[in-house]
């Protein structure tokens, strides 16, 4: 198009030189005779929604089509064969909004996608345009062709004219050329698989200890996975990667997303592609470049036995899932799926219908107030848990599903249909409990039968070691459960998802080496990224060959390391901290997939026997075996016995119990006592549980400290466990002191002494 004649024809919704529907006598490139008895499609049926192959009318194998799309005139079925041509076939039958079909002898693995016709007219939201090819948003699996390989997302793609020379009205411009050969495709899928052989760990959540990974980046570089599984499903499948899994004691991994993702115009013209994942276009599709087996549906089997594995060790499956938004960004963004199905009926828009309401920060977002959107997001889940095998999700931007109108709201239909749906209420629902839209902060908010990604706790560890508290208070919640945001509504110390480093910021190493962000490798001008790091460098900016700071670097990430698997609630390590991966002070890395992001197996060896990898299984030892170090409910402060003895103490470096006013006065040290003595709750067998009780010492201070351990009643001696100032943990038993004994404690170091006599 060239004049403002020519672009009031496409705002008037003509189709131009867009491709014509084939005729109605082919079929897979087939031609049948006029006549024929059996008709080209069938009626099919309007649910399931998606490609089901099933065995039709007079016992005829076929495949039933049904796509919702609300306020479309037409809807084309497009069958690809293996050339890329392809046969398109008018779905005609129309029940509630839902277009269906189904077409005799089309089976497993064939490749498939949708045109959706309609009104032109981007002022109203209207966004319809037959030239673009649609991947179903209930596709199981994703052939994504050359997708990955171009320099640049093809113009093809976009419904508009990308290139158009007032860019200020690009957007409202409709492109008729033909972006089939350029987007994804849908694979039909078959797979029976009852999963009757499979047993879910069903691991409690006062258990559970969960390590965050990424497919890729935690397999391709491993020595010990052969090399053409590196990267894959079947690579973390692979018991090199698993066995280090359960030597750790971890019991869940948290996959960073497997949806089907497509990467960004803006990373490709740099020579960059999107690594963390956070860009879905296909719910139900596991990302086809994982797949060490194929992309024609075989990556579905693929992930099920990495699930299967998993589960075997012990090991539960919660996946990073993104219903926020997709990856067709704003008004200026690709038509890959939801946009050309329907526009309005899928996406939140600004109140003059042309551009986005943006919740997310990603161009677009979900408007899962709308019952066909809500049921999408809930058919998936349901999906990925009975016939994918997966244990839970952890929900990216959770504030904005929860979103009624425009407020987050705790009662909303999202929130309440997973609260009655028999499935998902069973499962574990973590929430990252905000979105970057007002309000919506909402740590501490989420209701019942969910936990939170605690960024509270997260920021009040790192500022107590970086030593930058104004006083411990915030630091006593933390340690102890979050009661403040988490004692009510029949909520529990799990609710908070402890964390000190997540995929997005520092590294636990990176934290005490860089004091700034350091993203220039992603070409934006290092303007990317959280300047708000709370991190010290101990001195030196990065890399150093100064083993002084060197030491204190060591010494503070097994500080901090120590705090999170010492405190109550449920702890998330990061793939990699246990070994001191660094990402070269990068706090953003979503487009590094290379070794900026990979896993460097060789670590541990490099670094001589430093022994983080020992200490991180040494504690997560220690928090399986006792019961006081994961407790189930709040704890109570109030004395259990005539002696006294709290089920929680605080004391000061005098060895006397914490006032209001230490609470509010500056300290550089923290001890907390934790009473074994009735424990509330029972066993499964009925009985009262009791353990050790522990006495933990942090102390962030420069110099040592005298501590004055308290004597009777809280303890008659006490043996020594951890002592984080050592590069390696001795083995038990450790030293032994008396109650009522001044200890000193070294600079900057956590003591973790086990109650005895």
């Amino acid at each position: 198009m060239s004049s403002a004649a020519e672009q009031e024809t496409a705002r008037e919704g003509k189709r131009g030189d867009a491709p014509g529907p084939v005729r109605a006598a082919e079929v897979n490139g087939r031609h049948r005779e006029p006549g024929a008895r059996r008709p080209l499609v069938w009626p099919g049926a309007p649910t399931p929604l998606g490609a089901r192959f099933r065995v039709g009318p007079d016992k005829v194998s076929g495949t039933n089509f049904a796509l919702w799309a609300g306020g479309a005139e037409a809807v084309e079925l497009c069958l690809f064969d293996e050339a890329g041509s392809q046969t398109r076939l008018p779905l005609t039958e129309l029940t509630h909004e839902i277009w269906h079909g189904f077409v005799p002898g089309i089976g497993p693995g064939q490749r498939y996608g949708y045109r959706v016709h309609g009104r032109w007219d981007p002022w109203t939201g209207a966004r319809w345009n037959p030239a673009k090819l649609l991947l179903d948003p209930y596709a199981r699996a994703v052939d994504a062709g050359r997708g990955n390989d171009y320099g640049a997302l093809p113009p093809e793609v976009y419904g508009h004219v990308r290139d158009w020379p007032q860019q200020h009205v690009a957007d409202t411009v409709r492109d008729d050329r033909d972006s089939a050969p350029y987007v994804p495709k849908g694979v039909v899928v078959h797979d029976d698989d009852d999963w009757a052989d499979d047993r879910r760990p069903k691991t409690p959540w006062a258990d559970s200890v969960i390590y965050e990974l990424h497919v890729r980046g935690f397999t391709k570089l491993h020595p010990e996975i052969p090399e053409e599984l590196r990267g894959t499903y079947a690579g973390l499948a692979h018991p090199a990667a698993i066995g280090h899994l359960q030597r750790l004691g971890v019991t869940a991994v948290e996959l960073l997303p497997v949806h089907q993702y497509a990467h960004e115009d803006h990373l490709l013209k740099r020579g960059l592609r999107n690594y963390w994942g956070y860009n879905s276009i296909g719910y139900f599709a596991p990302h086809a470049a994982y797949s060490a087996s194929g992309t024609r549906g075989e990556q579905v089997g693929e992930f099920k036995r990495m699930v299967r594995a998993l589960h075997a060790a012990g090991i539960e499956v919660i996946l990073d899932v993104v219903y926020n938004h997709t990856a067709e960004a704003g008004e200026l963004g690709p038509t890959l799926s939801l946009r050309g199905i329907d526009n309005r009926g899928y996406y939140r828009l600004h109140p003059d219908a042309r551009a986005y309401t943006d919740y997310t920060g990603c161009g677009n977002t979900l408007h899962v107030v709308q019952p066909h959107v809500l049921r999408l997001i809930t058919d998936s889940l349901r999906y990925w848990v009975t016939e994918m095998g997966v244990d839970g999700f952890r929900f990216d931007l959770a504030a904005a599903l929860a979103r009624s109108m425009h407020d987050v709201d705790m009662l909303s239909p999202f929130l309440a249909v997973i609260a009655q749906d028999p499935v998902l209420r069973r499962v574990k629902l973590i929430a990252e409990p905000w979105d970057v839209g007002n309000g919506g902060y909402q740590v501490g908010s989420f209701p019942p039968l969910w936990t939170e990604w605690n960024d509270r706790y997260r920021d009040a560890v790192r500022d107590f070691w970086r030593g930058a508290l104004p006083d411990v208070r915030d630091l006593g919640y933390r340690l102890s459960g979050s009661s403040d945001l988490y004692a009510w509504g029949g909520r529990r110390p799990y609710a908070s998802i402890n964390f000190v480093t997540a995929h997005d910021g520092f590294t636990l190493r990176d934290l005490v080496s860089y004091e700034h962000k350091h993203n220039e490798a992603n070409g934006e001008g290092n303007r990317d990224g959280t300047n708000d790091n709370r991190s010290w460098n101990c001195g030196a900016e990065g890399e150093t060959e100064d083993e002084a700071i060197n030491a204190l670097r060591r010494r503070q990430v097994r500080n901090l390391l120590t705090t999170l698997l010492l405190s109550t609630g449920v702890p998330m390590l990061v793939a990699g901290d246990e070994m001191g991966r660094t990402q070269g002070g990068s706090n953003n890395a979503y487009c590094q997939d290379n070794k900026v992001s990979w896993l460097d197996w060789s670590l541990p060896e490099r670094q001589g026997p430093r022994g983080l990898l020992e200490l991180t299984t040494r504690l997560l030892s220690l928090r399986h075996s006792h019961p006081v170090l994961r407790r189930r409910a709040f704890f109570s402060g109030r004395a259990q016995a005539a002696d006294g003895l709290r089920d929680l103490a605080w004391f000061t470096p005098q060895g006397k119990e914490m006032t209001e006013p230490d609470w509010y006065a500056p300290a550089s040290t923290l001890a907390l006592f934790l009473s074994g003595r009735d424990i509330p709750g029972r066993d499964a067998r009925g009985q009262a549980i009791t353990d050790d009780s522990f006495l933990t010492i942090l102390h962030a201070a420069d110099a040592p400290a005298a501590f004055r351990l308290p004597g009777p009643p809280w303890a008659q001696a006490y043996e020594l466990v951890v002592d984080t100032s050592r590069e390696e943990q001795e083995g038990e038993p450790g030293t032994v002191f008396a109650g009522g004994d001044t200890v000193t404690v070294p600079a900057r170091s956590v003591l973790l002494l086990r109650v005895g006599g």
